[in-house]
């Protein structure tokens, strides 16, 4: 299917309005979509015949989506954020954890005091302590490369949706061709704190931190305002 083509059946689906989900659940929205396109493989033509990666999300939908994980340097920052903020696992086995969000705009709240937050100053986005202390940090090489890696090229179709299980029902109404990481947007996009972070940290028996995944997420009706490239399809 070349890309033309590719286009045409998105803008037909478009105009068929609301179309009732062929799976229940999460996984409803994109099954639905590959079926009304006609594809098996989740990549999809783009204007240079390139591929790219298809994802389809609902514009009223909940819950954030990693965009990537990347744990924080030096290689000793998940050690000092668990020895300064964690706290004892709830699956009381005698080692800590740490579980937080932070944004750019307040502290987050540990053990009732204020924990740290994220503050972006010459090209690094660092994990900054109440009195000031720079705990973390990612440069701007690092997270291009992590952006890249993980979603080099995308196809992005949002849908409203309406009802639940098998009576759901998707009206795809958007879409864009999306390629390259733009830092000041995402830079933005972490002072607005409509990115942010989650901090997942466990503890080995031997004490050696765990992590379990430093996400940058956002909110899926907003993926697009990451990307240096923005073709609007429908």
């Amino acid at each position: 299917m070349t890309y033309n083509e590719f286009a045409k059946k998105l803008k037909e689906i478009n105009k068929m309005g609301y179309i009732k989900t062929h799976r229940a659940g999460h996984i409803g929205i994109g099954k639905t979509l590959e079926d009304l396109l006609g594809i098996k493989e989740n990549n999809v033509p783009t204007p240079n015949c390139a591929r790219s990666e298809l994802k389809s999300a609902r514009k009223n939908a909940k819950s954030m989506l990693t965009l990537f994980t990347k744990s924080p340097l030096p290689a000793k920052a998940n050690s000092v954020l668990l020895e300064k903020f964690g706290y004892e696992s709830t699956r009381k086995n005698g080692r800590n954890e740490l579980h937080t969000m932070v944004n750019a705009i307040d502290f987050n709240q540990l053990k009732g005091k204020p924990g740290f937050k994220i503050e972006i100053k010459n090209e690094m986005v660092n994990l900054v302590s109440f009195g000031d202390e720079i705990l973390g940090y990612w440069d701007k090489d690092t997270l291009q490369k992590s952006f890249e890696r993980k979603i080099p090229r995308l196809t992005y179709v949002k849908a409203d949706s309406r009802g639940i299980g098998l009576d759901e029902e998707f009206w795809y109404n958007e879409a864009w061709l999306l390629s390259g990481f733009d830092f000041d947007k995402f830079v933005k996009l972490l002072k607005e704190g409509i990115i942010k972070v989650d901090i997942r940290i466990g503890q080995y028996p031997d004490g050696k931190p765990h992590d379990h995944g430093t996400g940058f997420r956002i909110f899926p009706n907003e993926l697009d305002l990451c990307f240096s490239n923005r073709k609007r399809i429908i």
